[in-house]
C-alpha cells in the first residue's frame, strides 16, 4: 500500500447517527491525505438545520474521532463563521459531500474574500447507493414512520 499524502483534507458536518454515506466521505478524503473532521456543535447545527441533532456534539466528536481513516476530529466553533477553522486547521483541501452546500465556486469565492485562495475546494460526486438509508435525514425519517405506524 503506498505512503499516504503530506496532505491535509478537511470534511465538515453534523456527523449524528453515523451511517454509510459519512463513512463513504471521510473513505474519499482518507485518499487524498490526512483527515480532519470537523463535527458541527449543536447551536451551530441548529442554526444550519433549525433543529439540534439526536446526538450530542460531545459524543457525536468522540464517535467520529474512532472512525477509521480520520486522523484528527475537531468540535467546530460556536460562530457561522467557517473561515476561522479554516484558518486554524490550514487545509489543502476541501472535501464537501455531495448534497453539502454552498457550491465549491461560492467556498472559492469567499476563501479568496479572506485572504485564503489556494486551498482546493473538491465535492465528493455522487452519494453511496449501496444501502437504502445513506443520510440522517432518510434514518429519521424511516423512524418517525415506524414509530407512526405502530
Amino acid at each position: 500500500m503506498g505512503e499516504k499524502s503530506c496532505k491535509t483534507v478537511l470534511i465538515a458536518g453534523t456527523f449524528d447517527l453515523i451511517h454509510p454515506g459519512h463513512l463513504h466521505l471521510i473513505e474519499a478524503a482518507a485518499k487524498l491525505g490526512r483527515v480532519v473532521v470537523v463535527v458541527g456543535t449543536d447551536a451551530v447545527v441548529e442554526k444550519i438545520k433549525g433543529h439540534k441533532p439526536v446526538i450530542p456534539e460531545k459524543q457525536r466528536l468522540f464517535v467520529v474521532s474512532r472512525i477509521q481513516g480520520v486522523d484528527e476530529a475537531i468540535l467546530g466553533y460556536e460562530t457561522m463563521d467557517f473561515t476561522r477553522i479554516i484558518s486554524d486547521v490550514k487545509p489543502d483541501i476541501i472535501l464537501l459531500g455531495p448534497d453539502q452546500g454552498p457550491s465549491v465556486e461560492a467556498w472559492q469565492s469567499m476563501l479568496a474574500q479572506k485572504g485564503m485562495p489556494g486551498i482546493e475546494i473538491t465535492r465528493l460526486k455522487e452519494r453511496i447507493n449501496d444501502f437504502p438509508l445513506t443520510s440522517t435525514r432518510d434514518i429519521m425519517a424511516k423512524i418517525k414512520n415506524q414509530a407512526g405506524s405502530q
